[in-house]
């Protein structure tokens, strides 16, 4: 895996963002909702970090991302928080190879055990999706996806 301090680059300013989340994740649903947001991302630590925050205005909710590289492992923690539940989530933690960036980390979905895999596409039309998978990683279920443009 190829990985960098400045690996977030792509993602800074200010984004206009199309989300489609599954209704109902690990049911066997294939329910989608789609919806509105915007996202401003900015460097700190020169460029070994950034932050971000993503505002939902339909959703009535905003939410927030912190992603901090670690020279001596070379890979990247990504936390999440929103504001309707003020705590932070558990890590995922990766990184790049060939514009395409993966993240793995151990949550929970409605009290039941999940790992989490984050997938970044880069470029000038960033895509980011989240997948569970309850299974030991035989399978994913992608549940939550989002395009992004320059506002």
């Amino acid at each position: 895996m190829i990985t960098g301090v400045n690996d977030f680059d792509f993602f800074l300013g200010t984004w206009t963002v199309v989300n489609r989340r599954l209704v109902k994740p690990l049911t066997g649903s294939d329910e989608w909702d789609e919806f509105p947001a915007t996202s401003t991302c900015h460097t700190v630590f020169d460029g070994a970090g950034n932050f971000d925050e993503i505002s939902f205005p339909t959703k009535g909710f905003t939410g927030m991302t912190l992603r901090l590289f670690a020279p001596e492992t070379g890979q990247w923690s990504i936390y999440w928080a929103n504001s309707r539940t003020g705590l932070l989530q558990p890590p995922v933690h990766g990184g790049f190879d060939d514009g395409v960036g993966l993240f793995y980390g151990d949550d929970e979905h409605d009290g039941r055990p999940v790992r989490v895999r984050y997938t970044w596409a880069t470029g000038d039309s960033p895509r980011w999706d989240q997948a569970f998978s309850i299974d030991g990683e035989q399978t994913w279920e992608t549940n939550w996806i989002m395009e992004f443009s320059r506002a």
